[in-house]
C-alpha cells in the first residue's frame, strides 16, 4: 500500500508512451488511489475509477490495537474520494466500514471531514466476488459425518472456538471426521500444532491443499463446512463448500446472514459459541450415523442458490456495471 501507487503510475506512463488507451482505471483497496492520480499522465485522471473493497484497512481485525496504522485506514478514505464508484464485496463490509468510519473522522482534534461519508456512501455499490463452479457432490459415500474448517490459519477465523467445539464433540462420539484446510503464516496460532496432535486419530486432512484439485475433492467429501469467524467480509471458502454440496454451519454475524437467506438456511446458524456448536455437530453425527444423510437440508435448491455467485452470473453483472460508468462519463 505504500508504494503502490507510485510503481503502477511510473508502468502505466510507460505505456502512455506506447500509445496504449483505455476506457476505465479499475483497483482494489490496497491501491492508494488519490497519490496514484497524482503521479499518472493527466490524461490517465479523466478516465472513470472504480475502486473494489474486499478488505479495508480500518476495520480488518488486528490482534492488539496498537499494531493498526491508522494512515492506511486514511489512505483508503482518500481513494474512496478519489474514485467515481466504490465497490464493496458485501452490504456488511460497506455498512459496517461506513459506520467505523465516522468514528474515525469524529476523532480527528479538528477539521474533520464528516461531510464526505454520505458522499462516499451514495457512490458506493454491492458487488459479490464470484466463485469458481465446483463439482457439486452427486452421491454421499458411506461413513461418519465429514466436517471442514477452511479459512486462513489466523487469529481473526477464530480457530480456537472450533477446536474447543471439536474437544466437547468427542466427550460424545467418535463417529466423525475433521478436516481443517487454509493459508498458514510464519506466526498461525499455537492451537493448531495443539490440535494436530490432540485430535490426530479423527484428522484425514491438515494444512494447505497444494492444488485446486485437491481443494475441491475436499469440499466436495465434506457434510458440513463451519465458520467460526470473527471476522468476514464476504466467506469465499463457504460459499465454496456449500456449491460443492456441504451444509454450512455458520455463527449468526458478520456476512453470512446477508449471503445466506430464506427456509434452506434457517437451520445453518448457531450462537457462535462452541458448546452450541458442539450441540449441533453431535446432532448432525447422530443424523448421519442412522440415516446417512443431513436432515432439513436440501442440496440441489442450496445449489441453486448459491449459483447466484457463480462468476458467468456476476461477471456480465460486473461488466454492465462498469459499461454504464463509462458510458455515464462520456456524457
Amino acid at each position: 500500500m505504500r508504494h503502490s501507487a507510485v510503481h503502477f503510475a511510473s508502468k502505466v506512463n510507460e505505456y502512455i508512451h506506447k500509445s496504449d488507451k483505455w476506457d476505465l482505471l479499475f483497483c482494489s483497496d490496497m491501491l492508494n488511489l488519490a497519490e496514484f492520480h497524482g503521479l499518472v499522465n493527466p490524461s490517465i485522471r479523466l478516465l472513470p475509477s472504480v475502486i473494489y473493497f474486499h478488505e479495508n484497512q480500518l476495520t480488518y481485525p488486528n490482534r492488539f490495537y496498537q499494531e493498526r496504522d491508522l494512515q492506511f485506514a486514511f489512505t483508503n478514505f482518500t481513494s474512496c474520494l478519489s474514485a467515481n464508484r466504490i465497490w464493496f464485496n458485501s452490504e456488511y463490509h460497506r455498512a459496517s466500514y461506513l459506520d467505523k468510519m465516522y468514528v474515525f473522522l469524529k476523532n480527528m482534534p479538528d477539521y474533520q471531514p464528516l461531510q464526505y461519508i454520505e458522499s462516499i456512501r451514495s457512490k458506493s455499490d454491492v458487488l459479490h466476488p464470484g466463485i469458481p463452479h465446483c463439482k457439486k457432490r452427486s452421491k454421499r459415500h458411506k461413513g461418519p459425518l465429514q466436517i471442514l474448517w477452511a479459512a486462513r490459519w489466523e487469529h481473526d477465523k477464530n480457530p480456537e472456538c472450533f477446536f474447543k467445539a471439536i474437544r466437547l464433540l468427542t466427550q460424545r462420539t467418535s463417529t466423525f471426521r475433521i478436516n481443517i484446510l487454509g493459508e498458514q503464516f510464519e506466526q498461525s496460532p499455537t492451537c493448531f500444532a495443539h490440535a494436530k496432535r490432540e485430535f490426530a486419530e479423527y484428522i484425514d486432512l491438515f494444512g494447505y491443499q497444494e492444488s485446486r484439485g485437491e481443494y475441491e475433492t475436499a469440499l466436495e467429501k465434506a457434510d458440513v463446512i463451519v465458520s467460526t469467524a470473527d471476522h468476514e467480509f464476504f466467506g469465499l471458502a463457504v460459499v465454496e463448500a456449500v456449491s460443492a454440496g456441504a451444509k454450512p454451519l455458520l455463527p449468526h454475524r458478520l456476512s453470512y446472514p446477508e449471503l445466506f437467506k430464506g427456509d434452506n438456511w434457517q437451520d445453518c446458524f448457531y450462537d457462535g459459541s462452541p458448546e452450541q456448536l458442539a450441540d449441533r455437530l453431535f446432532t448432525l453425527a447422530k443424523q448421519i450415523e442412522a440415516d446417512g444423510y443431513l436432515h432439513n437440508f436440501d442440496i440441489d435448491q442450496a445449489y441453486e442458490d448459491i449459483s447466484r455467485f457463480f462468476w458467468p452470473n456476476l461477471a456480465d453483472q460486473a461488466d454492465t456495471n462498469l459499461m454504464k460508468i463509462v458510458e455515464s462519463v462520456k456524457h
